[in-house]
């Protein structure tokens, strides 16, 4: 009899994929002010993941607890995870606006702890955020927790308590294989993100969710790093045009291409 499966899902509210960001005129930071926000669009994948497990019905599911850090707005992101099946969720609530954002070792401690007190034998997150794309928090919890980790995922199978991931690598795939516990993130060919409807929106907004702070779960807020100057990239320069194979040759070696 394989055990089931009780799945954490972490999720960060970013500044919506869509919309170009602008850098703030202290060169900071990016203006997130009057800024429309959604989920990251790579935990988008790891809910629809964690449901697409429950729904095939391989290995049993308890329940998929989802969780975001930040201001009060991520309880938006936070009801969208559970629209979309998640069955319960925890705020905590970190004053981002005012001392800026977690960093991934911040984070990976704080999921650490939240794995511990809530026995979760899974984790399912985004490889890396569109804000800031660190790609280092599940890399980081795995070697916290002492867990097997397989990043960048496309594919996800169980055969009782193996866990078998399938990753694209520079030339082809790769095929790894675990025991439960484990980390996996995930990447944009595993899965489509499902659109919630209307009915599964109005039933998360009876979904429980929890508020909580770091020193509930004992963790810092303390930053290491330090951002000098954030400047936008210098403007593309214009192409131009060659009339044959020979100018085309000329031009590359004007330019010490070739």
């Amino acid at each position: 009899m394989s055990a089931s499966l009780r799945i954490l899902v972490p999720v960060k509210r970013v500044i919506d994929y869509a919309v170009k960001p602008r850098v703030n005129k202290a060169q900071t930071s990016v203006e997130t002010a009057g800024v429309k926000h959604s989920m990251n669009p790579f935990d988008e994948l790891s809910i629809e993941e964690a449901v697409r497990i429950r729904e095939r019905k391989k290995i049993p599911v308890t329940d998929i607890l989802a969780i975001s850090a930040g201001v009060a707005k991520c309880s938006d992101v936070l009801r969208t995870a559970m629209a979309m099946g998640a069955d319960r969720s925890i705020h905590v609530e970190v004053n981002t606006d005012k001392d800026g954002e977690l960093e991934p070792l911040g984070v990976a401690k704080l999921l650490k702890a939240v794995v511990e007190k809530e026995d979760r034998n899974l984790v399912i997150l985004g490889k890396q955020s569109i804000d800031d794309d660190s790609n280092q928090t599940g890399q980081m919890l795995a070697g916290l927790l002492g867990w097997p980790q397989a990043t960048q995922a496309s594919k996800v199978d169980f055969e009782g308590e193996k866990v078998t991931v399938t990753r694209e690598v520079d030339g082809g795939v790769e095929t790894l294989s675990a025991n439960l516990p484990m980390i996996v993130t995930t990447d944009l060919r595993l899965n489509e993100p499902r659109y919630a409807s209307l009915p599964n929106i109005m039933k998360a907004k009876k979904k429980p969710m929890e508020k909580k702070t770091l020193a509930d779960y004992g963790v810092d807020d303390k930053r290491r790093l330090q951002t000098i100057k954030v400047v936008e990239p210098p403007p593309r320069q214009g192409g131009g045009k060659v009339a044959d194979v020979d100018g085309m040759i000329s031009k590359l070696k004007e330019l010490g291409a070739i």
